[in-house]
């Protein structure tokens, strides 16, 4: 499957509607970008069950300020909904094989009930007030 390009009327449906979805933030004007894109564009093509999506920063600023992106290329990675992966910069393709593969293997199951723990203890009142 070849990536598809995101913007902010199908990023949430996309996200929602797939199993596994990887993000490329982009812009036209960003080397290292450039020079990642052959890289995503490959690993698309082998990994048929994942989405691969691109975001073209530059014409979707508020989806871009939304999700809080400070530095491009910046790579997410998202499972049944859930963010699992954040981070800027290019990826070899070794390590974005290696991300691929370890977004598969997640136990979401595990994944959602550290969420939940994470948010109960986010929740609760600080002691000692």
């Amino acid at each position: 499957m070849s990536t598809v390009e995101l913007t902010e009327q199908t990023f949430e449906s996309t996200i929602t509607d797939h199993d596994v979805v990887l993000v490329d933030w982009w812009a036209d004007w960003c080397g290292p970008c450039k020079q990642f894109a052959p890289v995503y564009e490959e690993a698309s093509r082998k990994h048929p069950e994942v989405v691969f999506g691109k975001v073209d920063t530059q014409s979707e600023q508020q989806l871009a300020g939304g999700a809080n992106i400070s530095s491009i290329p910046t790579i997410m990675a998202f499972r049944e909904g859930i963010l699992v992966f954040a981070q800027p910069g290019a990826l070899p393709a070794t390590a974005l094989q290696s991300l691929i593969t370890q977004v598969l293997d997640l136990d979401m199951d595990d994944v959602r009930a550290k969420l939940a723990q994470q948010q109960e203890t986010a929740g609760a009142p600080a002691s000692g007030a």
